[in-house]
């Protein structure tokens, strides 16, 4: 019995120690950005050097919210011809200013 709470105590500490590890943010306080061009080359599951809104909307994001996904879509596709390049996936929208 002894040895089972030993365990046990030990694989709470590192589950502990694991998920604090987790929450730390790098350096300077800030998120880092994600790696956009890596998310390119994931979304783009044919290959062909762009992103198909049906390749956008079966992303993670898209499953959540297939309406907001189609719409980000289309602010992205700048040029209108149904796909994202590589340069209007990785474009940042503009923010909103603080007023």
């Amino acid at each position: 019995m002894k040895s089972i709470t030993s365990i046990l105590a030990i694989l709470a500490l590192a589950a502990t120690v694991n998920a604090a590890e987790g929450d730390k943010k790098p350096e300077g306080g800030k998120k880092k950005a994600p790696d956009m061009e890596a998310m390119f080359k994931k979304l783009d599951k044919d290959g062909n050097g762009s992103i198909s809104k049906d390749e956008f909307l079966a992303s993670p994001q898209g499953k959540k919210d297939a309406t907001k996904a189609g719409e980000v879509f289309g602010k992205k596709d700048k040029d209108g011809d149904g796909s994202l390049s590589k340069q209007e996936f990785t474009a940042q929208g503009k923010k909103k200013k603080d007023v």
